[in-house]
C-alpha cells in the first residue's frame, strides 16, 4: 500500500483553504443570481403558502398575515435590501421574492 505522507504545514493549509472554499462559494453563486426563484407550487413553499406577491395571499386561510408583511422585511432572508429575489432560510438553495409572503414570516427586530 502507498502511503501519504503529509506534514502537518500541508494539512493545516489544505484545511484552511477548503474552509475558506466552503464559506465563499456560496456569496460568489448568490453574486452570480445562481440560485434559482423558489416555485409557488413546490411543495414546501405551498404548505406554507408563499406567495411571490403578499397581496395575493389568502386572507381566509392566513388570517394573521397583515399587508406590511413581506420576505423584505422578515429576519429569515438574507442578501442585500437592493435585491428583488433574495435567499431565505426556509427555503435553502432557493430565492424569493422580496414582496412576497409565508407563513414562517417573522419580523425583523
Amino acid at each position: 500500500m502507498n502511503e501519504i505522507k503529509t506534514s502537518r504545514r500541508q494539512f493545516l493549509a489544505i484545511g484552511a483553504t477548503a474552509v475558506v472554499a466552503a464559506a465563499v462559494a456560496p456569496r460568489i453563486a448568490h453574486a452570480q443570481g445562481a440560485l434559482p426563484q423558489i416555485d409557488e407550487a413546490d411543495p414546501t413553499a405551498a404548505a406554507l403558502g408563499y406567495k411571490h406577491d403578499s397581496t395575493k395571499v389568502d386572507a381566509a386561510k392566513y388570517p394573521n398575515h397583515k399587508p406590511a408583511q413581506a420576505c423584505a422585511n422578515c429576519k429569515l432572508v438574507q442578501g442585500a435590501d437592493a435585491d428583488a429575489w433574495r435567499p431565505c432560510s426556509i427555503f435553502p438553495g432557493k430565492t424569493v421574492n422580496a414582496k412576497g409572503w409565508c407563513a414562517a414570516y417573522a419580523a425583523k427586530a
